[in-house]
């Protein structure tokens, strides 16, 4: 498995080099360490993030190159070969494959993605090395390690675990290098009741030669560095408050070899059986993966007048980027370049737990992959949740409401019918008497047309906005702005009533339409960081070339004032087509029980659940015999047991099974984290008034839904959207091009709580629809609106004790 060059995964590109006058950056990410598969967890602390910072740095226009690769030295690796029984470096090829694999599908646009067990590692590992010991920052001591007898070796750390000796922590599975529960950096020898994790043997204590960095001799030139880099490069507040830790604790001698054999040989004789400590290498590796992507490396390493350096990790590496590196290079004397900024995560948690390699828990990047959900919804998720600065928590409803809401219904929502209106062909089909036929339309005087001007200062001020946010690398909220843009289009579009303009106002209409469309090409451009796919998606609709650019020397800032001169007039677009899709209440059940626990419990499940089918084949194979050798003969049914009614779970699918009650809405507001939704109170005739969750915000004013009787269909299963849980919901008819919504409304006088029935149709409502058997699904295809705008089931009028529902204009429309 060699190492590979690569853009967004998809092959070789041309070598970059730092370019005079131009603002020069180097990122990378935290080497993901090569024993296992890496999780979500793993995903948003390290390549995702910088992923984004890297995308956004390229659309800016700046010489950016990423950089990242597997790192493959140390106890880990050794101790993986020796669970899976073979040698390190197969165990290394393996795993590199694979996370190179989960990065090609999550689109992380490395520069060059490649691996620490490499020539180009050992030089300049050693190298480095010999200028330490040159300038004398390094000293030699004997240290006592733990030995275990039984496996006839000194154990590294990671082959120790124990008690964590740190007071009020306890935690019993400390590993020798450090604590996951608490965190703190330790020394083998200073764990409670060690064991050897190979045969769990109590190790006993040996003294053995090591080499240490003297950091408290080089404290005075690191607290310089810390001080003004942390300013200057903006530092988040989690990575100066782990660095003061350190230093305020003490720094003091750190060991820089190990007894191992996987790993960077130390250049002395003395110690030729001995290797370099992972965490001395693994830095380097940023260094040696560059010398590898170009032979011309020391162009961006040696270069610190010309280049900058943004790193990106999780909280547990801090230390070891702030401290350990910075003063591995200090020690060299030469002119490298240091780390600018830092940008550091917290965890991302996993349901009721922690994500965890070590154990399998949580959702890993090739599960993500299996799930058929698209990439852009993942990484969409993933950032909106990105622990800036403090724990977040993964969990699939909150995966279903983001998708749903956000990316459906606000932003995908807004693109389709932008692109749908200019598709439409106005002599033809559905669209008739609307539409542009494919082509942009003229907008002369858009810059005073007061709507639109509003949007356009509006649009500006949260691109400035945005690129304030990246610049200081505060993703989240990067992401949260260019979102808000998308909500700002679909009220711009819900104020104009373009399709009423349309007929009354066509010069107004076009205005909106070219701005419209102008937005749609702004968001692909925002968003690209976050979602490359879905960029590529819109421009291919928009009909546009794959290239995008947010770049101050070509005026891209400014001329998102101006969102109506964007796309030119007369320019023609693609075949627009729904960019999400709904992700359903019974999927995310699946997925929740999926992967739950450990993957040893999923595998356990699915090796239960393959010997189950196994026996049943076999009692199915064995039972078919029988019957063919005659020895057992099934008696055959008796006529009255033939025409036994069907079961309740084959009963028929019709439309009595819906519970269809007259309402009124006694209160509604926004939804208090979602601007599409709607929450209502809605007296259905019970004692307490039902709470219902809607996506009419876009549609009906909030004051044209107070005191509105509604149909409310009563017996869906209750869904949780955005944190609040909806127990029913309003029946609406739309429009075929999904630009209009209307309540199916009773009449005034029928009674609140009465059953809407269906002239035929007498049976009891089901108390809860089953989502599996999909009735409400089978049965809404058949809803909609007749021409005189009377609410039907087929040909058959919802009915109350007062007459039948009807809607206040769309003919011939779905309802749902």
């Amino acid at each position: 498995m060699g190492d590979v060059t690569t853009g967004a995964g998809d092959g070789q590109k041309p070598i970059k080099l730092p370019v005079p006058g131009k603002r020069n950056i180097l990122i990378t990410s935290a080497l993901p360490y090569v024993n296992n598969v890496p999780h979500l967890g793993n995903i948003i602390g390290c390549v995702l993030s910088a992923d984004v910072y890297a995308r956004y740095c390229r659309l800016r226009g700046y010489n950016a190159i990423y950089i990242c690769g597997t790192d493959e030295y140390g106890t880990a690796t050794e101790t993986k070969a020796l669970e899976e029984n073979c040698s390190p470096k197969e165990i290394c090829d393996k795993y590199h494959a694979i996370h190179r694999d989960v990065y090609k599908w999550f689109n992380i646009s490395f520069d060059h993605f490649g691996r620490t067990s490499t020539p180009q590692q050992t030089e300049v590992c050693q190298a480095i090395f010999n200028k330490l010991l040159e300038n004398n920052w390094l000293s030699e001591n004997t240290m006592q390690q733990l030995y275990c007898d039984t496996c006839s070796k000194f154990l590294a750390d990671r082959l120790v675990e124990g008690s964590c000796p740190t007071p009020g922590c306890n935690y019993d599975s400390a590993r020798g290098d450090q604590c996951e529960k608490c965190g703190k950096l330790l020394n083998p020898t200073e764990l409670i009741n060690p064991r050897c994790k190979v045969c769990s043997t109590s190790p006993r204590i040996r003294d053995t030669d090591h080499m240490f960095l003297e950091l408290p001799l080089l404290e005075g030139k690191l607290r310089e560095y810390i001080s003004t880099m942390s300013v200057a490069g903006s530092w988040s507040a989690n990575a100066i408050h782990a660095t003061n830790a350190w230093l305020k604790e003490g720094l003091r001698q750190r060991c820089i070899t190990r007894d191992l054999k996987w790993g960077v040989p130390v250049p002395l004789e003395k110690y030729k059986e001995k290797v370099f400590y992972v965490w001395f290498d693994a830095p380097i590796g940023y260094v040696s993966i560059t010398k590898c992507y170009t032979p011309e490396w020391e162009a961006w390493w040696k270069n610190p007048e010309n280049v900058e350096l943004y790193q990106f990790m999780g909280k547990d590496n801090v230390p070891f980027h702030t401290v350990m590196f910075p003063s591995t290079l200090i020690g060299t004397a030469e002119s490298w370049t240091m780390m600018k900024t830092i940008s550091v995560t917290e965890y991302l948690n996993y349901e009721a737990g922690k994500f965890s390699k070590s154990k399998g828990v949580g959702v890993f990047g090739n599960d993500a992959k299996d799930t058929g959900i698209p990439v852009e919804v993942w990484r969409y998720y993933l950032l909106t949740n990105r622990p800036e600065v403090s724990d977040t928590l993964f969990t699939w409803a909150d995966l279903q409401a983001k998708l749903n809401s956000e990316l459906l219904n606000n932003l995908g929502n807004f693109i389709n019918r932008v692109l749908s209106f200019i598709a439409k062909d106005p002599e033809s089909g559905a669209g008739k008497g609307s539409g542009y036929s494919y082509l942009v339309p003229d907008a002369p005087g858009a810059e005073s047309h007061a709507l639109t001007k509003a949007l356009g200062d509006k649009i500006g001020n949260y691109v400035d906005q945005y690129v304030d946010a990246m610049e200081k690398v505060k993703l989240k909220q990067g992401l949260k702005i260019a979102m808000s843009i998308s909500g700002e289009g679909n009220a711009y579009l819900q104020e104009s009533q373009f399709w009423k303009l349309y007929k009354e106002d066509f010069p107004s209409c076009s205005i909106v339409m070219r701005t419209s469309v102008g937005v749609v090409y702004l968001l692909a451009c925002l968003l690209e960081p976050f979602m490359p796919s879905f960029s590529v998606e819109v421009l291919k609709q928009l009909n546009l070339p794959s290239e995008l650019s947010l770049s101050d020397d070509k005026g891209d800032v400014l001329k998102a004032k101006c969102p109506w001169e964007i796309i030119p007039a007369g320019h023609k677009i693609g075949a627009p087509v729904p960019l999400f899709k709904e992700l359903k209440d019974e999927e995310v059940e699946f997925f929740r029980n999926k992967f739950a626990g450990s993957q040893a419990d999923r595998a356990d499940r699915a090796v239960k659940e393959e010997a189950e089918a196994k026996k049943i084949a076999e009692k199915l194979k064995n039972t078919s015999i029988s019957e063919k050798s005659g020895k057992k003969e099934r008696p055959a049914k008796s006529a009255a047991e033939s025409k036994k009614p069907k079961s309740t779970t084959e009963q028929e699918i019709t439309i009595s099974r819906l519970d269809i009650r007259v309402g009124v809405i006694k209160e509604v507001q926004k939804h208090p984290d979602a601007d599409s939704l709607y929450v209502e109170k809605i007296d259905v005739g019970e004692d307490q008034p039902r709470t219902v969750v809607s996506g009419l915000v876009k549609y009906i004013p909030l004051e044209e839904m107070q005191n509105r009787k509604v149909c409310v269909l009563c017996n869906l299963k209750p869904a949780t959207m955005r944190g609040i849980k909806s127990h029913a919901m309003v029946l609406c008819a739309n429009s075929g091009d999904h630009t209009k919504v209307e309540l199916v409304e009773p009449p005034e006088s029928a009674a609140i709580g009465e059953r809407v029935v269906f002239s035929g149709f007498d049976g009891a409502p089901d108390d809860v629809l089953n989502p599996k058997k999909k009735v409400w699904e089978t049965l809404q295809v058949d809803l909609h609106t007749d021409k005189d705008l009377i609410a039907c089931f087929k040909d058959l009028p919802f009915t109350t004790s007062a007459g039948v529902c009807k809607v206040s204009t769309i003919s011939d429309g779905p309802i749902h």
